[in-house]
């Protein structure tokens, strides 16, 4: 990585760490009104949801990448290198450009104090006045209503899926969760809800917020079809699609909410049906159920809620031989609703530690396991790497290793996948 950028994000660390959230708009707003060259006047798609935001969007990216257009998509957290955070027609933005957003959004906010979320995201606003892109991406951080890339008004929102996840932010009910990304809708501008199990009480919200609903399972739908295609519909009308590249039975829902929201943007200046396929067939994203060896199978997977863990244990099914578990947890997450989850998956959990300020030790989080109890013997191992190291040196090639619990789980993983010894 470029070393002027890696003295930024430094500074950025120390001053607000990447952990610390302060929802807001005031700060975000009052910055982004000193930026030169204002917003770029191109379509804005926001997207919300517990789970399935990232794959959303990278699914319109490369659908409109298909069409010919230019996208700029943000998203976060990153994997393996900030950079993934900012994408300007898929490729991600040099690191020269990256330090001149981020430096103007310096020189701009003046005593105004800014999160690293904040910051970034004024910078992701900054670089996209500059190239000037068709469409504009951007991906909810927390929540909604409060969330930094709620200071531009989306003219297409998504809300992806509604679950129990940082509660302590939003509130200890999906209502309440929903509620809190209800907040990214616009009056009289669409709003895609790919949650078909609406909290009582939701839909009233939904009503409030005077947006154009297009809610799942009743004004659009999707379902598998023979040959392993993807049939979205919109009443009367529908379309057959190739499934999306990307794994896992939940991609979908994703897909459909990806296509209902590009079918919105003005007539004659958005994707069409071969587009939509094209773009499903070449989507891309590491660590969604991303299997990356065989003989043993690895695979990869950032889910880190109960949700998450759910559509984790649908879409591993049955392994041929023993399944081992390596599984990391940021501090705050609800271990007993992945554990339960995922209770008959494993024959054997090793857990470690994440480092970092919301680390949760190893044999803490190993203790959890065991107090629900999850049906597979639980070991606590010093680090990532040497849980997918023992995992793999006990394994034999029928068997599964299934690498999850964060982002930061599968990014310590990188680098012993990769390995020359590895296999």
């Amino acid at each position: 990585m470029n070393s002027s950028l890696q003295r930024w994000l430094r500074r950025l660390e120390t001053r607000s760490p990447e952990a610390r959230i302060e929802l807001g708009l005031d700060r975000v707003r009052s910055v982004l009104e000193r930026l030169p060259g204002g917003l770029p006047g191109c379509p804005v798609i926001t997207v919300a949801g517990t789970n399935g935001k990232g794959s959303v969007v990278a699914m319109m990216e490369s659908i409109a990448r298909a069409a010919g257009l230019r996208t700029l998509a943000y998203s976060s957290p990153h994997l393996l290198d900030f950079r993934e955070r900012i994408r300007s027609n898929g490729e991600w933005v040099e690191a020269g450009d990256l330090v001149a957003a981020l430096d103007e959004v310096e020189d701009q906010r003046g005593r105004t104090e800014l999160t690293y979320f904040e910051h970034v995201t004024l910078a992701a606003l900054s670089l996209a006045a500059r190239v000037r892109p068709d469409l504009l991406l951007l991906e909810v951080g927390l929540g909604g209503r409060l969330d930094a890339v709620n200071a531009v008004d989306a003219d297409v929102a998504v809300i992806t899926s509604i679950g129990l996840d940082h509660v302590d932010w939003l509130g200890p009910t999906r209502l309440s969760i929903g509620r809190e990304k209800a907040g990214i809708a616009r009056p009289g501008r669409p709003l895609i809800v790919g949650e078909r199990r609406l909290p009582r009480g939701l839909l009233e919200v939904l009503r409030a917020s005077r947006a154009r609903l297009w809610l799942a399972g009743r004004d659009f739908r999707w379902r598998a079809e023979q040959g392993g295609g993807l049939r979205v519909s919109w009443g009367e009308q529908s379309i057959s699609l190739p499934r999306p590249a990307l794994a896992g039975p939940w991609q979908m829902a994703n897909a459909a909410c990806a296509v209902t929201a590009l079918r919105q943007l003005p007539a004659n200046s958005g994707p069409d049906e071969p587009h939509f396929a094209q773009g499903l067939e070449n989507v891309a994203l590491p660590g969604r159920l991303q299997r990356v060896s065989t003989r043993p199978e690895v695979w990869l997977d950032v889910a880190h809620n109960g949700a998450a863990a759910r559509a984790l244990a649908r879409g591993l099914g049955p392994a041929a031989g023993r399944s081992t578990a390596v599984f990391g947890l940021l501090a705050g997450k609800d271990v007993r609703a992945i554990g339960r989850a995922l209770d008959r998956c494993f024959d054997r959990w090793l857990v470690a530690p994440l480092g970092g300020d919301r680390d949760r030790s190893g044999e803490s989080l190993a203790q959890s396991l065991r107090d629900i109890p999850v049906a597979g013997r639980v070991e606590a191992v010093e680090s990532v790497p040497a849980a997918l190291k023992q995992a793999l040196q006990d394994s034999a090639p029928d068997d599964r290793v299934v690498v999850f619990g964060s982002f930061r789980t599968v990014a310590a993983a990188w680098p012993e996948l990769h390995q020359p010894h590895g296999r």
